[in-house]
């Protein structure tokens, strides 16, 4: 029996990413701990996917609670227009630090941040008078939000908001180039048509939403070497990437490269809070500097730098300081490789990969399947949410061997039983 609070509610929840005609129910969870979540009904589930690759210290973790009550106390936000404030001022300068970019500009989700790149991408050419720039390349099976620009950016073809192609800006998506053609072909797209380009958009590493899609360091440091030959702005998407998730503090770092601009979220605050920023270089921000209104940024999200988000990143970046987190990301790919790779051998399964805190077995299945899968995930005391033709698990890093064990052996029996 569902509590009052679930039925009296539940009539008037619209659920994302989902077709609620055929779902299953939701359900009712009352609280979380370490890497676990408490439903409703006592049982409790082993969390494989870090509330949508966030929670990367697990859940209430008292050093980000202690920082977010402290914070609390004194002021729990005011906006962001001609103040300072000292957690967002320390947080700009350890995001610069870590990122090696000069300059943040704070947002309020993942997705503003994708836009907010886009703004300052087409401004920054308009800025420096060359106003044919306004188109951006992306790639295949890439996945960068939900609002406008964002959509423009995900794949048209086989992506969630393909329905959408009719009503979205048109932007160039292409198949992430992978060997010398691809990449000749690539250069000769951006002698062509790099004038009208703004930027390169890429998820370095691993197309998350799209796919869980690897690619390689040494193609990223390609793709980022041709984008600057043609002196185009080179973005880096790193809101699922970042903070270690596949092994280093940035995808970039592995390639040695340094984009024009980066946006961070999900992990930034360790999943407690919303938040998310910007950073570009020092040219990038110069571009807008000048006499004119006309030549300054017009945006700014209502809870941009929320004191009580940015009190939560910056204990979320204490403990990436103070913490094994590298070690841990280094222990669960062992793990999850040793673990999953005899899936390989099972029923109608395409391929198995591993990528730091990142394991992704790709399926021959279909939508049914999946829903039965997820529920039969709960069944077994863990909570995974396989989608499109894919199971991974992305647990946080706090994670014991043990729990990751029975996450694994889940997907094992789950699997092996199809």
């Amino acid at each position: 029996m569902k509590p009052g609070w679930y039925t009296h509610g539940r009539p008037h929840v619209w659920y994302p990413y989902t077709q609620e005609k055929i779902a299953p129910e939701p359900l009712p969870i009352i609280s979380t701990s370490g890497c676990n979540v408490k439903l409703e009904d006592g049982r409790e589930l082993i969390d494989g996917t870090s509330s949508w690759w966030s929670a990367c210290h697990g859940y209430n973790h008292p050093h980000i609670k202690q920082a977010i009550l402290s914070q609390l106390e004194t002021m729990p936000h005011f906006m962001f227009g001609g103040i300072a404030h000292e957690p967002a001022y320390t947080l700009a300068a350890r995001l610069s630090k870590l990122s090696g970019l000069e300059k943040v500009f704070f947002t309020d989700s993942g997705s503003t941040a994708v836009e907010t790149a886009m703004k300052m991408a087409v401004q920054y050419w308009k800025n420096k008078g060359d106003k044919k720039r306004n188109k951006f390349f992306s790639f295949l099976n890439g996945y960068h939000g939900d609002t406008m620009g964002c959509m423009s950016l995900c794949d048209p073809d086989h992506g969630m908001h393909k329905i959408m192609n009719d009503y979205m800006p048109k932007q160039y998506c292409i198949r992430l180039p992978l060997d010398e053609y691809d990449f000749s072909e690539f250069d000769m797209l951006l002698e062509g048509i790099g004038n009208t380009v703004a930027g390169v958009v890429i998820e370095p590493l691993v197309q998350g939403a799209g796919g869980m899609k690897f690619h390689s360091p040494d193609v990223l440091a390609e793709i980022h070497r041709i984008t600057k030959k043609h002196g185009i702005l080179f973005i880096a998407d790193e809101i699922m990437t970042g903070f270690y998730r596949t092994g280093s503090v940035f995808a970039c770092n592995e390639a040695g490269i340094v984009p024009d601009i980066m946006c961070v979220g999900k992990a930034l605050t360790g999943g407690t809070m919303t938040l998310a920023a910007t950073l570009a270089k020092q040219d990038i921000y110069d571009a807008f500097l000048g006499d004119s209104t006309d030549q300054a940024l017009m945006s700014g999200p209502t809870f941009m730098a929320n004191p009580l988000a940015c009190s939560a990143a910056n204990a979320s970046l204490d403990l990436f300081e103070q913490g094994p987190r590298q070690q841990q990301v280094e222990e669960i790919e062992r793990q999850l490789y040793d673990d999953l790779m005899p899936c390989k051998d099972f029923n109608k399964v395409i391929d198995v990969r591993v990528k730091g805190a990142i394991g992704v077995i790709e399926l021959e299945t279909t939508y049914d399947e999946i829903l039965a899968m997820r529920q039969k995930f709960i069944e077994l005391g863990v909570f995974l949410r396989p989608f499109a033709n894919i199971v991974y698990i992305m647990p946080p890093f706090t994670i014991s061997k043990e729990e990751l064990s029975v996450l694994t052996k889940a997907v094992i029996d789950v699997l092996k039983a199809r």
